[in-house]
């Protein structure tokens, strides 16, 4: 009977069950009716899997490998996601609880920095009246007092010596010297020496901005009234001069403190949400936040060429006054205007809460040296922590310009 079923197998070509009845030939039967039944390409596929899993094998064999392995499974097992998904869930209950509760302090913490705008809503007005002698003195429309102009510098006693010494070699030319000196009216050019001596604005003033800058005579801020939506303006005052007529440019900053519905824990206080700008009415010929640009074109049939001129967009400072606006219809900002808006908040940020506050010490350069060690000390610390990764963030600033904004045709919201 076995010989019956060895023939039958063996006429048919395939199966493998004479194989196990005759020992040494089954593997050669086996191959023959395997490859005469199989396409080549799934022998070249059996072949590749047996090869990985010999290398698998191998691998799992090579300590350096365990070690690395295991390294990994560690530093997956020990994230607090996943730590927290092994807790019981009578756990996880009360740690939702936690979560409702650090919702509502979120929302404490949004009144407390409402109040802190009433404060400063109530400082400002305090800060006034000195502002307002500031911008006198400055102008030139009131004079000091010897009293008001008394200041013990730290170096006083050195310049008192060398004045002294000074005095009694040449105290006949000195006299003359005080009688021939220049009294200017005010302290000129105030404003104009802050933008310059401040990094973050110097970069935005063009050259044919300065002669626009120089009639600046105060920059000013003022909180929303109680009860309306949390905001600031800042004014920009300027004299009669020779580019626009308005007498004061206005900057509006829409701020909001309260947590985001969608990610409340993200809040860390209020935030500017949106800005608007103002008309600046430019006189004949001197919007410098447009240049006149000529253009040839060639008629494709007739071959002809018009010179064509227009207007495109400049840099400027004053394209400061035509901010971009945030989204409000769910559209997302591309990333370069997304760092623009940015750019825009942190400087009326900076005029708020240190240019105008603290301008003399800006104009002296005193408040700007301190700025400069306290960020120094930051960035040594970055230094020895990340090595030459600085370089590489500079050669991205540098590939990546700050783009320029609208013209200056936006109208008060």
């Amino acid at each position: 009977m076995v010989s019956e079923v060895g023939s039958e197998g063996a006429s048919c070509g395939g199966t493998v069950t004479p194989g196990i009845e005759r020992g040494g030939q089954s593997l050669q039967m086996a191959d023959n009716s395997f490859s005469d039944g199989v396409p080549s390409d799934a022998l070249e596929a059996a072949k590749n899997a047996s090869n990985t899993e010999k290398l698998t094998d191998q691998a799992m064999q090579n300590p350096q490998v365990l070690a690395a392995l295991q390294e990994r499974l560690d530093s997956v097992s020990h994230t607090p996601s996943s730590y927290i998904e092994t807790l019981p869930k009578a756990v996880k209950r009360r740690i939702n609880a936690l979560k409702q509760l650090q919702v509502k302090c979120a929302h404490i913490e949004a009144k407390f920095y409402e109040e802190v705008h009433d404060l400063e809503r109530k400082y400002a007005a305090l800060y006034q009246p000195l502002f307002d002698k500031r911008r006198e003195f400055i102008t030139g429309d009131v004079e000091p007092t010897d009293a008001e102009s008394e200041w013990h510098s730290e170096n006083e006693e050195e310049d008192k010596l060398a004045g002294d010494v000074k005095s009694k070699v040449v105290i006949a030319e000195k006299e003359v010297a005080t009688a021939e000196e220049p009294n200017p009216k005010g302290i000129p050019e105030f404003w104009f020496t802050i933008f310059r001596n401040v990094d973050m604005l110097s970069e935005l003033v063009q050259e044919y901005d300065e002669p626009i800058l120089k009639h600046l005579q105060d920059i000013k801020v003022k909180f929303s009234d109680p009860g309306q939506p949390m905001s600031f303006v800042l004014e920009f005052h300027f004299e009669p001069n020779d580019y626009f007529t308005n007498s004061v440019l206005t900057k509006t900053y829409k701020m909001k403190s309260e947590p985001d519905k969608a990610d409340p824990f993200s809040f860390e206080g209020p935030e500017i949400v949106d800005c608007d700008g103002c008309v600046i009415d430019w006189k004949k010929g001197k919007n410098v936040t447009v240049k006149t640009i000529k253009k040839r074109q060639k008629h494709k049939g007739r071959g002809t060429v018009r010179t064509v001129t227009k207007q495109v967009p400049s840099d400027s400072f004053f394209n400061f006054f035509s901010p971009l606006k945030a989204s409000g219809d769910g559209e997302s900002l591309d990333e370069d205007s997304e760092f623009t808006l940015a750019s825009d908040f942190e400087i009326g940020h900076f005029f708020r809460e240190r240019i105008v506050p603290r301008a003399v010490l800006y104009f002296t350069g005193e408040a700007i040296e301190d700025d400069d060690n306290f960020e120094e000390g930051e960035e040594g610390e970055e230094e020895e922590l990340e090595g030459d990764e600085e370089g590489e963030d500079e050669d991205d600033a540098e590939i990546n310009p700050k783009e320029p904004s609208q013209p200056s045709e936006c109208k008060q919201q």
